[in-house]
């Protein structure tokens, strides 16, 4: 005889959307030891690399890119700022949009920031390619799940 929570069980271990939301809390969690030291949240750790490549930016575009709404973005950009690692301004062309660039202390920051993808990989125990082939899936879903 199953029990109706074995079985239940057996249901949710099927379930891709239950795989996906256990990858990603365990993922999200692994951050947190090489982000610490840093000064820096797994949202905030997104942000900065995304300034990295390619500050500045207007907040919302930033937020697009992290796929933030405005009421997510800026208190988190608000917390970057107190932290001394970007600044905020008016655009001068447009002044109703914020720009959003690194600092001194926030482009010093590059490299740690960079390096904690390749410990996240390294932890995770996948080869580059595999980690690639991940990644590129999982774009592949996101894609299609905003369409």
């Amino acid at each position: 005889m199953i029990f109706p929570a074995t079985k239940a069980r057996r249901e949710l271990d099927k379930q891709l959307s239950f795989a996906l939301y256990g990858a990603a809390n365990r993922v999200s969690r692994m951050h947190k030891p090489y982000l610490e030291p840093l000064g820096l949240t797994f949202p905030q750790y997104l942000a900065m690399i995304a300034l990295l490549d390619g500050a500045p930016i207007g907040v919302g575009a930033l937020g697009s890119q992290l796929g933030m709404d405005t009421g997510t973005i800026t208190p988190l950009v608000k917390r970057l700022e107190a932290a001394g690692l970007v600044t905020r301004k008016r655009d001068s062309v447009d002044e109703r949009r914020v720009l959003v660039d690194l600092t001194p202390a926030g482009r010093a920051s590059e490299q740690a920031v960079r390096s904690v993808a390749g410990q996240i990989v390294s932890a995770c125990q996948l080869t580059d390619g595999d980690a690639e082939k991940l990644r590129l899936t999982l774009e592949m879903l996101a894609g299609s799940a905003s369409d």
